[in-house]
């Protein structure tokens, strides 16, 4: 059981705003914002390109509720290593501005709110999938992982990839197998992006015994894993083109100047792994990529893309064909 922490200095709430603020912070909306993303992704190629309105509304509702209270219940978790390490010092929780156990009932109101809502206007398979992103973040990479194992962005990067598989079962019911690459894709670029931030704060990571792999194998082994997560997960993105035929040729293009942009700064990391700078260029460009991959799926799907580049193909010279 984790110490309970009790800290000299604790900041107070001085009006309502500063509450919802706080449990705002709670549910750590950045890393929300790319989840539903890729459930959008997800649900966008599902639909081809066709997608109700209102169900997109109450899937990203949902996900984000859900996502939200996945996050929440790590920062209760993680509430002592979080007053140990300085940039998080002030998180509402080790500052003492919420108090545990109503971050836990807030937790647990956003998961029942999530599941509710998502088996009413979706389906029960898409509240169930949300509700074992919760499950696995919290028992698997929260409590089992993250403390004790060099795999843990690896393994618990799972519950990071089960958004995409939301958004898809919203709209069909079911999962593919384009849906089960969505998951690879993200499961895929986890390591890279995880294991370069981890580069970057390393020495935080050590403070608080958190066996990240830079931390126990060093940065020359975390960018040798970094470059051959990466080399994988390039290929894999091609293959909603071929052989599933989810995505056309404009994704494919787009994907192809991501990941090459992608292997170039992997590439750079692998030849210069202590240099943070270096870590810092790859983690931020890795978020953007996974924006702008997704972005293409959509844009991809979309009828009217579908229409030009039918256009385009039949305006070019047989020759050319």
């Amino acid at each position: 059981m984790q110490e309970v922490i009790q800290t000299n200095v604790s900041r107070h709430h001085e009006n309502v705003l500063q509450v919802v603020q706080s449990y705002y912070q709670l549910t750590k909306p950045r890393i929300i914002l790319l989840l539903l993303i890729t459930t959008a992704a997800g649900m966008w190629l599902a639909a081809k390109g066709e997608v109700d309105p209102l169900l997109l509304l109450v899937t990203l509702t949902g996900g984000a509720l859900a996502s939200g209270s996945a996050n929440t219940i790590n920062c209760l978790y993680d509430r002592d290593i979080d007053y140990i390490m300085e940039r998080t010092r002030w998180r509402p929780l080790p500052s003492g501005r919420v108090k545990p156990l109503d971050a836990l009932i807030f937790a647990i109101a956003l998961a029942i709110t999530s599941f509710v809502l998502l088996t009413v206007f979706a389906n029960l398979l898409t509240a169930l999938l949300a509700l074992s992103g919760i499950v696995f973040y919290v028992l698997i990479y929260t409590h089992w992982l993250k403390r004790h194992s060099v795999q843990n962005i690896v393994i618990g990067g799972a519950a990071g990839a089960i958004p995409p598989l939301v958004g898809w079962a919203a709209v069909t019911g079911d999962l593919s197998w384009s849906a089960w690459l969505l998951f690879t894709i993200i499961f895929l670029w986890t390591p890279p992006h995880f294991w370069a931030l981890a580069m970057m704060i390393r020495d935080e990571y050590k403070e608080v015994g958190v066996p990240m792999l830079p931390v126990i194998e060093g940065d020359e082994t975390t960018a040798k894993q970094i470059w051959i997560y990466s080399l994988i997960l390039i290929p894999s993105t091609l293959l909603l083109v071929y052989p599933l035929h989810t995505s056309g040729f404009v994704y494919a293009i787009i994907a192809l100047i991501l990941g090459g942009i992608f292997l170039q700064k992997a590439w750079l990391l692998l030849q210069t792994p202590s240099e943070r700078n270096t870590a810092r260029s790859l983690f931020k460009y890795s978020i953007l990529y996974l924006m702008l991959l997704c972005a293409a799926m959509v844009v991809d799907s979309l009828p009217i893309t579908r229409e030009m580049v039918m256009a385009l193909s039949e305006s070019l010279p047989l020759g050319l064909m």
